[in-house]
């Protein structure tokens, strides 16, 4: 098989002629319109499909089965399935890993299921060598990892993450590499290449016959997730390094895990030429004013995205954003102290709000305040009085219900999921506190489902 084929159907055609309308025009209509996750499936010709979940799930026919590029969620995998049966008969023979995140990962079994029960050989899965260390990890902290997906992805999340139990079972890979791999799929080389960026497991494909580059998290259609406040090290720099890589390819296909595929060398090396360049310029700047001896908060009030890149459409701080990222970039190269000497072994932080309290005082009188700073739109300020006032008197109704008004403006003032969901969630753990009962009402309530699913709502640790 040679080239990338021809958009075979409505639904890759429709794909890459928005995703070109997107980048060449610089249109964006919502994070939903750039991360379609509807179940239906894509068919590239010559053997090549894409099936739009969470993740996406890349199909390769060999001429004696399908090799699988992730698998989704174990909640989406069975609308994956159904979707590449109706395209293909043949047996899935090998399934890689991009990296260990459960959007990716959580569908394997039932594929793997699927196959046995059908008198197959179980799939053969392959991965980078630290996915294992990874499932390791998560199977030390299940409780953790449910409490901050539920507390990121709201109360409503409906594609099986980031609520409820975390998972316990992994199909863990048989076939592991470290640095390079290739694979044989039908008579096509598959060339596996790992790489730093969201995770430390990641591994992108590149299809030298094909043209095309499977690139998993690298490219999502959203800022790249390298901030994550809640989460392990990301590596900004080593990513930028990955998609230049990708670029000097030349693919003239690109499928992205999340988001859309991308059709043409030329576009697809804009794309990843400016993403590369919004990381590497955050990491230049912040690692320029470490050395210039400055304090993390100094840094995070003045490094900026350059202007010309932060509204493209695959550059949206939809999901992360740029100022969490600067947090990571300190945490790699600076360690966990952020510079101020009173941080290094602080005093308590009932101890410290009951001393302003009393100062200002009382609780209520910083929960006023509070309330009067949101009310005049300076709700970084009002969250810091806000919390105090609640720390200082943990079961005062009237101190959670000033939080609880200022964590919900703060949410609303919010563009990315991350940070949306973290307010919401605290404003609902006040509801909880001045009403005395349980709340109902979703972390992210005011967000819809297709703007969760858009934001890549998968991402998990």
């Amino acid at each position: 098989m040679t080239g990338v084929g021809q958009a075979s159907g409505g639904v890759a055609t429709e794909l890459l002629e928005a995703s070109s309308r997107y980048i060449d025009e610089g249109i964006f209509e919502g994070a939903a319109s750039v991360s379609p996750i509807d179940g239906r499936l894509a068919d590239f010709g010559n053997g090549m499909a894409l099936v739009l979940s969470f993740s996406h799930v890349i199909a390769v026919e060999d001429g004696d089965g399908l090799a699988l590029v992730d698998t989704s969620t174990a909640a989406l995998a069975p609308r994956a399935l159904a979707a590449l049966q109706t395209w293909s008969d043949a047996p899935v023979r090998t399934i890689v890993y991009t990296h260990g995140h459960v959007d990716h990962v959580g569908g394997a079994r039932l594929f793997s299921d699927e196959a046995a029960a059908s008198g197959e050989r179980r799939p053969r899965v392959v991965a980078h060598e630290a996915v294992d260390a990874r499932f390791a990890r998560y199977d030390l902290t299940p409780g953790y990892n449910a409490l901050i997906n539920a507390r990121q992805f709201g109360r409503r999340a409906a594609v099986g993450v980031g609520q409820g139990d975390w998972p316990s079972e992994w199909l863990r890979p048989e076939t592991t590499f470290r640095d390079r791999m290739t694979l044989r799929v039908g008579g096509e080389v598959v060339e596996l290449r790992h790489a730093r960026g969201e995770t430390d497991d990641h591994a992108w494909l590149w299809m030298p016959d094909r043209r095309v580059v499977c690139g998993g998290d690298f490219l999502t259609w959203v800022f790249p997730n390298a901030g994550n406040p809640q989460k392990v090290q990301r590596y900004p720099g080593e990513w930028a390094l990955a998609l230049r890589e990708m670029a000097a390819m030349r693919p003239e296909l690109f499928l992205p895990a999340h988001g859309l595929p991308i059709t043409g060398a030329e576009r697809i090396a804009r794309v990843l030429d400016d993403i590369a360049t919004a990381l590497e310029s955050l990491v230049r700047q912040t690692v320029t004013l470490m050395n210039a001896g400055a304090r993390l908060d100094d840094i995070t009030r003045e490094v900026q995205v350059p202007t010309e890149l932060a509204d493209r459409p695959y550059l949206r701080a939809t999901y992360d954003e740029p100022e969490f990222v600067v947090h990571n970039i300190w945490r790699l190269y600076g360690g966990w102290w952020d510079g101020d000497p009173a941080h290094l072994k602080p005093a308590g932080a009932a101890e410290l709000a009951t001393e302003l309290a009393d100062l200002a005082g009382g609780a209520e009188r910083l929960a006023s305040r509070a309330t009067e700073l949101a009310v005049a739109g300076d709700l970084r300020l009002a969250c810091h009085l806000a919390e105090l006032a609640t720390q200082a008197a943990p079961s005062s109704t009237e101190c959670h219900a000033a939080r609880a008004e200022v964590y919900r403006a703060r949410r609303d003032g919010e563009v990315s999921l991350m940070a949306r969901g973290l307010y919401a969630a605290a404003a609902a753990e006040s509801v909880d506190r001045s009403t005395n009962e349980p709340t109902d009402t979703p972390a992210n309530d005011s967000m819809d489902e297709p703007a969760l699913g858009s934001a890549r709502r998968g991402e998990c640790s």
